[in-house]
């Protein structure tokens, strides 16, 4: 398992667009990805599931991927978090 924690910069946070554009990103891939804040645990795949989460600016959270291509998960994952978040 892989996974690295995340604190949102973007004013706005998590909303529709950033949020639908990383599901289709992690959709690429075999491994299973979630996103965890405290207790709360989601399916990173899954839209409506991140937009409950409702993550705000300033707010840390955990990205973590499991399976076969989980290095090349977390890679994209990581990326595209620090380009639009």
């Amino acid at each position: 398992m892989q996974e690295f924690s995340y604190t949102i910069t973007d004013p706005n946070g998590i909303h529709a667009r950033p949020a639908g554009l990383f599901v289709q990103k992690m959709q690429e891939f075999k491994s299973s990805i979630t996103i965890c804040r405290a207790e709360e645990k989601v399916d990173a795949k899954k839209l409506l599931a991140i937009m409950k989460m409702r993550l705000k600016c300033g707010q840390t959270f955990t990205v973590k991927a499991e399976g076969e291509d989980e290095n090349f998960a977390i890679s994209a994952a990581k990326e595209f978090l620090e380009k639009n978040l």
